[in-house]
């Protein structure tokens, strides 16, 4: 679509946001809860009625609704993620973004996956909330370009539910929820599993999600105990060289290629009054996970074999006097982590038969953090924090020491890195239903492991320090009568980028810029009809020179970062014809990218439409179903350039889904 829709398409149609969204609590800013518009942060919720309206497939579905977020959908459960960013792969993927759950990260710094959305409880979530941009000082590594916090539903608050779905392609899934509250403890226990065929060849998926929560208060003291088991049984198909031809597009190259993953995680948060005005919480968690997965994208698909298991304690004191709201809080985890990669096929070049890797790694991350938020008069809000953490791996290398073929395992060894990180921030109501805010931080990143000990022939640790990001906004958030409005401009700064070029070096001193605007619009047009629209204009540029032996991988000062479309954007319109009906079309516009670092291929974007409909038989039955891809467009969730070739990862074609959603 052209750019001359858009301006059309403000007025016409987009996402409607509550009038109300300025109530709403958020919990990613300040651990203690805070008012969402209260948050001198660009942050976007989405809460459980919408999570149950789009009956998301994969959380691209539902999280690309926001701002400038671009989830690309691999296969299966798979994906790749932007937040303000180019989409990100390899440990720049992986060590980019922290994924969340009730404030817990998902994964121990060091040992995050490039996938790891996959390993939240999905469609059984109370709320999402997507923060872009560095994360407060709440939030060490891995909060560098956004970060995405799941959190659990309030037994309280949730009805017991029961949920059917059917689709094409041999979709099912099944969801139970059953919610108990009470006056002294409420208890929720919850199911979802998912099915799929797959519409590619031997691309079939098992997902299921199960989470336990109870809720309570004893001797002044309250708590919230929550278990969360996630299951994923894939099969994998590849790129394929083409998406406009649907036999070329529905073929597997590598009907072998599989992910069986398995993680497990379990908290208990405590809440308590301490003398002279101070609040304490004092949170331990554990954490384990474990995953098999052929490695489709090499010649010979060798088998990885990884995991981790992680004990950690999340404390921290609050205190509001007067003008002032103070935190103070420290962070400790332990982790013990292990990978093995192994090739049972024949010797291709440089691809050796046997055994590539084997370590493990025993992690340690200590932090403290404060954060202040002081009330310099009516109007006037002014947010400072920072953090300080240090991490420690220590390596153990399995194996003998050397290269064999392409593969480099370092001798045992010892790493620490350090990282500090402020934040300031200001909100300023200019009336009572409009205020201008803005932040500066710093996101940082350590080391991935992988990224560490996974190393090839000419690789060195010399000279890798923890990524760092210095980010900049200034915001505007305003209330019209029903409707909303919601501008943020931004300029962050990337430096220590490191990664392997395309000709095996390392590079440590990478740097990348990124600006742009982000927009969140809401409006109602009629009593039935609300209408609005949420987007990013953005460039996300090189700020170094790497030329390679590729001129389509060379990188120059000024070129785009390759999967960095600069228009993205996704618009609804919703209608409701009768009080038991709802009706919504949403429009997705992607726009053109460049797929190599040379920028030398681009991939021209795409446009989809989605219908969705819910009709409420009766106060506790609500049929509802949706159509995606409603034109039939041939386009591609991911596509680029690697090895000479164009590749994609096609998106799928028309398909109709329906279900049934009863509650208690």
């Amino acid at each position: 679509m052209a750019r001359t829709g858009l301006v059309a398409l403000i007025v016409a149609i987009g996402i409607a946001v509550p009038a109300s969204a300025q109530d709403v609590i958020v919990v990613t800013g300040d651990r203690a809860g805070e008012v969402r518009d209260a948050a001198a942060l660009s942050l976007g919720v989405i809460g459980a009625a919408e999570i149950a309206e789009i009956a998301a497939q994969h959380p691209a579905e539902l999280l690309n609704r926001e701002a400038g977020v671009f989830i690309h959908r691999g296969n299966g459960a798979e994906h790749l993620t932007a937040i303000r960013s180019p989409v990100l792969t390899g440990g720049a993927g992986a060590g980019g973004f922290l994924y969340l759950e009730d404030g817990i990260a998902l994964r121990a710094p060091g040992f995050a996956n490039v996938n790891g959305l996959f390993e939240d409880i999905g469609p059984l979530a109370g709320a999402v909330e997507v923060l872009r941009g560095p994360g407060p000082s709440l939030y060490g590594s891995n909060a560098l370009h956004g970060l995405v916090n799941t959190r659990t539903p309030d037994p309280a608050a949730t009805p017991s539910r029961l949920v059917a779905e059917a689709g094409r392609f041999g979709r099912y899934r099944g969801e139970v929820v059953l919610a108990r509250p009470g006056e002294t403890v409420s208890s929720l226990i919850a199911v979802s599993a998912r099915h799929e065929d797959g519409w590619r060849e031997a691309a079939g998926l098992d997902h299921v999600r199960a989470l336990v929560r109870a809720d309570g208060e004893a001797r002044g003291i309250d708590w919230r105990f929550t278990a969360a088991l996630v299951q994923l049984n894939q099969e994998t198909a590849g790129y394929a060289a083409d998406y406009r031809d649907r036999a070329v597009a529905r073929a597997n190259g590598d009907p072998e290629a599989f992910r069986d993953a398995l993680a497990g995680r379990m908290s208990l948060a405590l809440r308590g009054q301490a003398p002279e005005g101070w609040t304490w919480s004092l949170t331990p968690y554990w954490r384990a996970n474990a995953m098999d997965f052929r490695m489709h994208f090499f010649p010979t698909d060798p088998l990885e074999e990884s995991g981790h298991r992680s004990a950690g304690v999340q404390g921290a004191l609050y205190r509001e006097r007067g003008a002032w709201r103070i935190t103070l809080g420290s962070d400790l985890e332990w982790t013990r982590g292990w990978l093995s990669e192994t090739q049972e096929n024949p010797t291709r070049f440089s691809f050796v038969q046997g055994d590539h890797y084997d370590y493990a790694v025993d992690a340690r991350v200590a932090a403290l953090y404060a954060r202040t938020r002081w009330q310099a008069s009516e109007r006037l809000s002014l947010i400072a924090g920072a953090r300080w953490e240090a991490t420690r791996f220590d390596y153990d290398n399995r194996l003998p020491d050397g290269s064999v073929g392409r593969y480099l395992r370092l001798a045992d060894r010892s790493d620490d890195f350090s990282t500090f990180a402020p934040d300031f921030g200001f909100l300023f109501e200019v009336t009572e239903n409009a205020s201008l805010f803005g932040r500066v931080a710093r996101g940082v990143r350590a080391p991935q492991t992988a990224e560490l000990y996974r190393l090839q022939p000419g690789q060195t640790l010399a000279g890798i320090e923890p990524e760092t990001l210095d980010s900049a906004e200034l915001g505007w958030r305003q209330d019209i009568g029903a409707g909303r409005i919601e501008i943020t401009a931004f300029a962050m700064e990337k430096s220590n980028v490191f990664f392997r070029d395309a000709d095996g070096f390392n590079v440590t001193d990478g740097a990348t810029d990124h600006h742009g605007v982000e927009f969140d619009i809401a409006w109602p047009l009629t009593g039935t009809l609300e209408a609005g629209l949420t987007g990013t204009w953005a460039r996300h540029t090189y700020a170094f020179d790497r030329p390679v032996s590729a001129a389509s991988e060379g990188i120059a000062k000024g070129n785009d970062v390759d999967t960095a479309p600069r228009w993205l954007w996704t618009g609804r319109l919703a209608w409701t014809p009768l009080p038991q009906a709802d009706v919504s079309l949403e429009w997705t516009h992607v726009g053109a990218y460049f797929t190599d670092a040379g920028n030398l291929n681009t991939y021209e974007g795409h446009d989809l439409l989605t219908l969705r409909a819910q009709y409420r038989v009766s106060e506790r039955t609500t049929l509802y179903g949706a159509i995606r891809n409603l034109t039939g467009e041939a386009y591609a969730n991911r596509a680029d350039y690697a090895f000479g070739n164009a590749r994609y990862f096609p998106g799928e074609p028309r398909n109709v889904t329906v279900g049934i959603r009863v509650t208690g």
